[in-house]
């Protein structure tokens, strides 16, 4: 079993930033791809940024400029830092990530609140 595990959310004024971290624990044998989506009340989940265990990134165009996706292999790690956040990039944020162990399987957090007033 894995256990993906967030921190980092908030609430920040529009303009400012956040970093949201995700830490993967349990039994398995390596992570590929690790990332964020979001969901915005009324709206449909949609990814945000990921990463692969090579660092290639891939981002939403609504983010690209001021989100940056980073991980720390070692740690099992992901972190995702927010930069000039508009209220529009108020949703629950959800962490995943594509584990192997016997097979590929995908994993997600719990989820952490982020909320950007105007």
């Amino acid at each position: 079993q894995v256990r993906l595990v967030e921190s980092g959310g908030g609430l920040v004024q529009s303009g400012g930033s956040l970093r949201l971290s995700c830490a993967a624990s349990g039994n398995f044998f390596s992570i590929n791809t690790m990332g964020w989506y979001r969901q915005a009340p009324g709206k449909q989940r949609e990814l945000v940024a990921d990463i692969t265990s090579h660092a290639i990134t891939n981002y939403a165009d609504s983010v690209k400029g001021r989100f940056a996706i980073s991980r720390d292999n070692a740690k099992n790690t992901v972190y995702l830092q927010m930069n000039s956040l508009k209220p529009e990039d108020t949703a629950v944020f959800y962490c995943y990530a594509s584990v192997w162990s016997d097979e590929m399987y995908d994993y997600w957090g719990q989820g952490t609140q982020v909320t950007v007033s105007s």
